[in-house]
C-alpha cells in the first residue's frame, strides 16, 4: 500500500497518535505525517504511506491555512489554553478598528520567535523539555511569511482569525505577538488547519471513516502519488533515456522549465525538474 491520505486529525490527540492508529488500521509500518499539529489543534494532517513517505519533506514546505480562536487579557506559558496562566492584563477589550490596524502589520515577510513549548531542538534538546523544567533560553527569530489574515469574528475581547502562513509558522506565537502589539496579552483558544497547499479539510477523512472503509475492503481515502501532484506529464520515448532517468542522470528533453510527472510506456516513473531543456528526476516510484 502506498499513497497520500488527507486525515482530519481530531483535537485531543497528538499527530503521532494518528500515525499509531493508522499503522494498526492499515497494517503497515512505513507511514509519516507532513507537519505536526499540537494536541489542541484539529484539521488537515497529510499522511504519506509506503513509498510516498519520500514526499514528506516536499509537502511540509506547502503553505497552510488556519482558523484560530483567541482571547485577550491573559498569557499562558504555552501561548494557548492548555498552558498555565502566567500574565494577566487589565486591558481585555480593544476596538475593532485597532485590531484591524494591528493585524495588517503582521502580513507579509516577518520574523517570529518560536515558543518555548515547541518541539524545536537546541543543542540536541527539545525546547518543551527545557520549558517543563522551568528553563527558558533565548531563541533565534525565524523568517516566516503571512500571506493574509482575515477577521472571521471579533467582539472586542475574543474572536477568530483565518490566516495563510509559510512552513514553520507558530499560530500560537502569532496570536501572542498580536496581543503584545495591542498593548495586552492574547492566548489561542482553538486551532483548525483548513488547508495544506491545495489539500482541503472538506476532502479529509476521519480516523473512524478510514477504519470503516478498510473493514469494507476499500481504500477510497488513499490518493496515489500520480494523482496527488497536479504537474503536467512528460513521456520518455527512448530506452536510453529511461535508463538515464532511473539511474539519476540528466536527460536532454525539450520542454518548458518546471516540474513534471514522468512516464515511460504509459507507466508512471516519478517526478522530475526540467531546466534549460535538461530533465532530472528527484523522486522515483
Amino acid at each position: 500500500m502506498e499513497g497520500i491520505i488527507n486525515v482530519n486529525k481530531p483535537s485531543g490527540i497528538t499527530s503521532f497518535d494518528v500515525i499509531r492508529v493508522l499503522r494498526k488500521t492499515l497494517k503497515i509500518k512505513r507511514i509519516g505525517h507532513t507537519g505536526t499539529l499540537d494536541p489542541l489543534a484539529q484539521g488537515v494532517l497529510v499522511v504519506c504511506v509506503g513509498k510516498a513517505t519520500k514526499l514528506v519533506q516536499d509537502i511540509e514546505g506547502y503553505s497552510k491555512v488556519y482558523l484560530a480562536g483567541f482571547e485577550l487579557g491573559y498569557q499562558t506559558d504555552t501561548y494557548d489554553i492548555e498552558g498555565s496562566t502566567v500574565k494577566i492584563s487589565d486591558k481585555t477589550q480593544v476596538s475593532s478598528e485597532k485590531f484591524e490596524e494591528v493585524i495588517k502589520g503582521f502580513i507579509g515577510n516577518i520574523t517570529q520567535v518560536p515558543p518555548m513549548y515547541s518541539a524545536l531542538k537546541v543543542n540536541g534538546q527539545k525546547l518543551y523539555e527545557l520549558a517543563r523544567k522551568g528553563i527558558e533560553i533565548e531563541r533565534k527569530s525565524r523568517d516566516i511569511t503571512v500571506d493574509f489574515i482575515e477577521i472571521v469574528e471579533f467582539d472586542g475581547h475574543k474572536g477568530k482569525i483565518r490566516c495563510q502562513v509559510s512552513k514553520g509558522t507558530y499560530i500560537r506565537s502569532l496570536i501572542n505577538d498580536i496581543g503584545e502589539q495591542l498593548g495586552t496579552y492574547a492566548t489561542m483558544t482553538s486551532l483548525v488547519r483548513e488547508k495544506v497547499g491545495n489539500i482541503d479539510i472538506s476532502n479529509s477523512y476521519s480516523l473512524e471513516m478510514i477504519e470503516s472503509l478498510v473493514s469494507e475492503g476499500k481504500n477510497d481515502f488513499l490518493c496515489t502519488v500520480e494523482k496527488f501532484f497536479n504537474y503536467p506529464a512528460l513521456s520518455l520515448n527512448k530506452e536510453k533515456d529511461l535508463k538515464l532517468f532511473l539511474n539519476g542522470n540528466t536527460v536532454r528533453f525539450n520542454a518548458t522549465d518546471g516540474r513534471y510527472k514522468i512516464y515511460y510506456d504509459n507507466n508512471f516513473l516519478g517526478l522530475a525538474n526540467v531546466g534549460n531543456n535538461l530533465l532530472k528526476g528527484y523522486k522515483y516510484f
